[in-house]
């Protein structure tokens, strides 16, 4: 099972991600953003290269898709939290988004 991140380690890991316009949610268990492209066709692509690369890798987001907006939580369930699996793919879902 993965570890959540605690402390500094967790810290340092979410400090590009919040400066990039991740937030995290009330209870501190996840991040989330809100992706917004020029129309439909973009979203979805972003989420078929997500998604293709998220499989891969067994983790899998929490999303949501209304026209050319994507809205994205990232939380590790079985480990009850924020891990490294969340941080990795908040930085894909980032390198993906800005390849549209």
């Amino acid at each position: 099972m993965t570890e959540t991140l605690q402390g500094a380690a967790r810290t340092n890991a979410l400090a590009p991600l919040l400066s990039r316009g991740w937030t995290e949610t009330d209870d501190g268990t996840a991040i989330e953003k809100r992706y917004e492209f020029r129309n439909f066709n973009e979203a979805f692509g972003f989420m078929t290269r997500v998604a293709l690369w998220a499989e891969k890798r067994d983790h899998h987001p929490d999303w949501r898709n209304v026209y050319r907006t994507v809205e994205v939580t990232l939380s590790t369930h079985d480990a009850g939290g924020l891990t490294q699996k969340d941080i990795t793919l908040a930085e894909k879902m980032d390198e993906a988004a800005a390849h549209v």
